[in-house]
C-alpha cells in the first residue's frame, strides 16, 4: 500500500500510541525490576526484529548490516543507551517526569548538530531551547526533595542519547552514507540485552511479567520503530517531531487512567513549557519548509 501523507500522519498517531504504553504496562509488573525489565524488553525486541527485518527486507539485510559502517554501530550504541535508561528511569521515576524529560530530545539535537556538525540554529530554536530549559529546571527544582538523584540523571540520559543518535545519522548522511535505522534499532536492542543481562540475574519475573514485557518488546518497540521509519520517508522532520510529542500526552494519560499515577502541578507546568516550546518551534519550522 502506497503511504500517502494523510496515511503517514494516521500511522504516526498509531505509532505514538504504541510507544506510550510503556509506563502503564510497567506499573502492572509483579516482581520484575530495573535491569531485568530492561533485559526482557530488549530481548523480545531482538526476537521480534529478527522476524520482521527479513520479512520486510529479505535475508540480505543481515549481510548489509555487516557493511553498515561505523555510523550504524554508533547509532546502535545510542539506541542501546536510550532503551536501557528509558526502562530504568521508568522504574525509578514517575512516568510523567520521564516522558517530559525525553521530550527535550529534539531541542538537544539542534544543539548537538550546531556543536558537532555546524548546523545553523534559528533564533526561534534558541528561544525554544531557553524556554524548555526553564521548564525542565522548574519541574525538577520543585520536586528535588521528592525525586531520587539517580533517577533524574538516568532520565536525562535519554534525550542526550537521542540527540547524539540523530547527530550521528545526520553527519553520516552529509557524507553520503545513509544509516538504515531499523537495523540500528536491532543493534541497540542486542547491546541493551547483553549489557543488562548480568545485572538482571537472578531472574525474578513471573510468567505474567514476561508476557507484559514481551508485549512491550513487540508492540511498544519493534513494530512502532519499523512503522516510524517508514513514516519518516513521507513526513518532514518537523511533522515527525510534532506528532512524536503525542507519546508524552498519551503516556501521561494512560499512566493516570490505567495506574492511578497522577502528575503533580510542577510536572504539568514544566511539561507545558517544554512541549509548548517544541510545538511552536516545530510548527514555525514546518511553515518555513512549506
Amino acid at each position: 500500500m502506497k503511504l500517502t501523507h494523510s496515511r503517514a500522519v494516521a500511522l504516526m498517531l498509531v505509532v505514538t500510541l504504541l510507544w506510550s504504553i510503556a509506563g502503564v504496562v510497567t506499573r502492572h509488573l509483579e516482581h520484575a525490576r530495573s535491569f531485568e525489565v530492561t533485559f526482557w524488553r530488549s530481548f523480545f525486541t531482538v526476537v521480534s526484529l529478527l522476524v520482521i527485518l527479513p520479512a520486510l527486507q529479505g535475508r540480505s539485510v543481515f549481510s548489509a548490516m555487516r557493511r553498515g559502517g561505523t555510523a550504524l554501530w554508533l547509532s546502535g550504541l545510542c539506541w542501546s543507551v536510550m532503551f536501557t535508561t528509558f526502562m530504568v528511569a521508568m522504574m525509578l521515576m514517575p512516568v510523567a517526569n520521564v516522558l517530559v524529560t525525553m521530550a527535550a530530545g529534539p531541542l538537544l539535537t539542534a544543539l548537538f548538530a550546531r556543536m558537532f556538525i555546524g548546523h545553523r540554529i534559528a533564533l526561534r530554536t534558541w528561544l525554544a531551547i531557553g524556554i524548555a530549559g526553564v521548564g525542565m529546571a522548574w519541574m525538577y527544582g520543585s520536586q528535588m526533595a521528592g525525586l531520587p538523584l539517580v533517577g533524574t540523571l538516568v532520565a536525562l540520559c535519554i534525550p542526550v542519547a537521542a540527540a547524539a543518535n540523530w547527530t550521528v545519522v545526520q553527519s553520516s548522511q552529509q557524507h553520503g552514507h545513509a544509516v538504515d535505522l531499523v537495523p540500528a534499532v536491532l543493534v541497540g536492542a542486542v547491546l541493551s540485552a547483553l549489557a543488562t543481562l548480568p545485572m538482571a540475574l537472578p531472574f525474578q519475573a513471573t510468567g505474567h511479567d514476561i508476557l507484559l514485557l514481551a508485549l512491550l518488546g513487540l508492540f511498544q518497540l519493534a513494530i512502532p520503530c519499523v512503522l516510524a521509519v517508514r513514516c519518516g520517508r513521507v513526513l518532514k522532520a518537523p511533522e515527525m517531531a510534532l506528532l512524536g510529542l503525542l507519546e508524552v500526552i498519551f503516556g501521561i494519560l494512560l499512566a493516570w487512567a490505567g495506574a492511578g499515577e497522577r502528575p503533580g502541578s510542577a510536572v504539568l507546568t514544566g511539561g507545558l513549557l517544554v512541549i509548548g516550546a517544541l510545538v511552536i518551534n516545530e510548527f514555525l519550522g514546518w511553515k518555513e519548509q512549506k
